[in-house]
């Protein structure tokens, strides 16, 4: 690959763009008592009356501990789709630029090039589910920025092959991102430690899966300092409340109970996979890095309906390229993992 040049990509308006500086981007307190009347703020204390810090500095620290790379390589979001929004709006130039997404895969792609006017690329994956490289490279010009790869994949389940993803970084002169939301339920390495050799990688992260804090809406995205300097000229001054910041620090130190529940869901996974395969009407079950599976059965729609009847919501990824006639489900406990079986076998002669 040649010389990466970031600044290539950027639109012309955002690296000109000067950022809206905050009253506490530009006070950084000391550890001293003071009296703050900078930001307009109600002087009444409720706990929640000052504006949370807009670098979220704390969280950055403990996120660095804990993946091992430095705080200026740390963007926060409102969940995934606001740090995926950002690199739409950083380096795709509306009605002129286009990504590469191949699908099936996490639908917020195609609806961020959606909403920000860039065409979207779709290679399909192949019948394994992994990267056709060569087609992914045949559909690169000029004008493409972003190619999109979600590993483990949403809905299929599977980590792509590593020398396909190293291929794509070293044969392409945009930004790969790589959509890592399930990389705590693989075996697989994170592609963390890849950004040292890879200028143009992009990894994201959500307390959302593993961590179990969807409710938060925290996105994480990993990437170059020069990177991180651009997308924080854009995104929103104080885009992560303190509550979410608060927890975020909360559930971080409870690290080891959060490492036990992915444990236990990985378990549950096997059992289940195991137990899946006694049900006659299920055609193929594949295998899975994530939190979930995904299931091809006789009958997509019918099958769907008879578990909503029961009281069991799955996913039904039929309208999905290369999922025909395939549910998705959640690996939940122990007790809603045996209902769910117990409720497939009881449709077994149904």
């Amino acid at each position: 690959m040649e010389k990466f040049d970031l600044y290539k990509l950027v639109r012309d308006n955002v690296a000109l763009l000067q950022p809206y500086s905050s009253a506490r981007d530009e006070f950084k307190t000391e550890g001293k008592e003071m009296i703050f009347l900078d930001a307009n703020e109600n002087p009444f204390n409720s706990g929640l009356n000052r504006y949370p810090d807009p670098q979220q500095s704390k969280l950055k620290q403990r996120l660095s501990q804990k993946k091992d790379i430095g705080t200026d390589k740390i963007l926060l979001g409102n969940g995934s789709d606001e740090v995926l929004d950002l690199i739409f709006r950083a380096f795709c130039e509306p009605g002129m630029d286009n990504i590469i997404s191949l699908p099936p895969t996490y639908g917020m792609y195609k609806v961020l090039a959606d909403i920000n006017n860039i065409e979207n690329r779709e290679v399909l994956l192949n019948h394994d589910f992994e990267p056709d490289v060569t087609a992914i490279l045949n559909q690169v010009n000029p004008r493409t920025k972003l190619i999109f790869l979600c590993s483990p994949n949403n809905p299929s389940a599977n980590s792509f092959e590593k020398e396909k993803i190293l291929e794509i970084l070293n044969n392409f002169k945009g930004i790969v991102v790589i959509d890592e939301a399930y990389i705590d339920f693989s075996e697989e390495k994170s592609w963390i430690s890849e950004l040292k050799n890879y200028p143009n990688l992009i990894v994201t992260q959500t307390f959302s899966k593993a961590l179990g804090m969807a409710g938060i809406r925290l996105g994480i995205l990993y990437a170059s300092s020069e990177i991180i300097q651009i997308l924080n000229k854009i995104k929103p001054p104080y885009n992560v409340n303190q509550l979410t910041q608060d927890k975020a620090e909360e559930i971080l130190d409870s690290f080891d109970s959060i490492k036990s529940r992915v444990t236990e869901i990985v378990s549950e996974r096997k059992v289940l996979s195991k137990a899946l395969l006694q049900v006659e009407f299920i055609t193929k079950i594949y295998k899975s890095d994530a939190n979930f599976l995904l299931i091809e059965v006789d009958d997509a729609n019918r099958r769907y309906d008879q578990l909503l009847k029961k009281g069991i919501v799955v996913r039904n990824r039929s309208k999905q390229p290369l999922c025909k006639n395939c549910l998705r489900m959640t690996v939940g406990t122990k007790e809603e993992n045996s209902r769910l079986i117990n409720a497939l076998k009881e449709l077994n002669n149904d």
